[in-house]
């Protein structure tokens, strides 16, 4: 019985992209060698389809940290050592495990700020190069944090300088470490009227925007949502996890 081979059009289809994204895909390296029937016709097999859809899975954006891991395990699945892409697999979730880490923690920050458990030592007041110093960040962070509408810092009233206290220290405390954390500054700033409201019962909620209520600009809605964001991404690497798995079955079965 002759084999039955995939035609591009087949393979562009199931993965759901456009067929010079499947011709791309084996210009790129991500799938291993196409042969060509007499007619000069790419001949793909299933083996391909399964590769085609671990790199749309695994290369389309958001993803965590630098591309080049991802890159490196579709590439290297293509190849047919699947055993590396699945350590690689797994580092990367390992990856998007820690980030996620990160911005439960930077919550709970502010959580503790926000309860009043979280008072700065700094007991004198700073101009703004000495708290840019004091903090570790450069000074137009915190003017972009102020224009931003982040924080409103006090003058002083013989020069009109600004004056950094315990007050401002513990909220950009909360800010830094939420910016670091991978929060947008809409999202922080939208948690933080909510806090000066006196809403504090539900903070972390306020750092999450609906999906519904984004901006269209999928980066922004990333930004906005990116505890729920690492949530997804998880699930995604899990995703390529199975994927992988299959590929290894599927070579076992033959």
């Amino acid at each position: 019985m002759a084999v039955q081979h995939l035609r591009t059009t087949d393979i562009a289809s199931a993965v759901g992209v456009h067929v010079n994204t499947i011709r791309l895909y084996e210009t790129w390296g991500f799938l291993s060698k196409v042969p060509r029937g007499k007619n000069g016709y790419r001949q793909y097999s299933s083996q391909h389809l399964e590769q085609a859809k671990l790199a749309r899975l695994t290369l389309h954006w958001p993803y965590v940290g630098d591309k080049s891991l991802l890159l490196d395990l579709v590439k290297t699945a293509a190849s047919g050592d699947l055993g590396m892409a699945m350590e690689l697999a797994y580092q990367y979730l390992a990856q998007v495990r820690k980030e996620r880490t990160i911005a439960e923690s930077a919550i709970e920050f502010l959580e503790r700020w926000a309860a009043g458990h979280l008072i700065d030592s700094a007991r004198q007041k700073m101009n703004i190069g000495q708290a840019a110093q004091y903090l570790n960040v450069s000074t137009d962070m915190l003017r972009n944090w102020e224009r931003s509408g982040l924080i409103d810092v006090p003058r002083d009233p013989a020069n009109q300088y600004r004056l950094y206290g315990t007050a401002e220290f513990g909220r950009l405390r909360v800010i830094r470490t939420l910016v670091k954390s991978g929060y947008s500054l809409m999202a922080i700033l939208r948690m933080l009227r909510q806090f000066d409201a006196g809403k504090t019962d539900n903070l972390r909620a306020a750092l999450e925007l609906p999906p519904e209520d984004s901006a269209n600009d999928q980066i922004e809605v990333i930004a906005d949502r990116w505890l729920s964001s690492l949530l997804e991404l998880e699930g995604r690497a899990q995703a390529i996890i199975r994927q992988i798995g299959y590929m290894i079955e599927m070579t076992h079965a033959k």
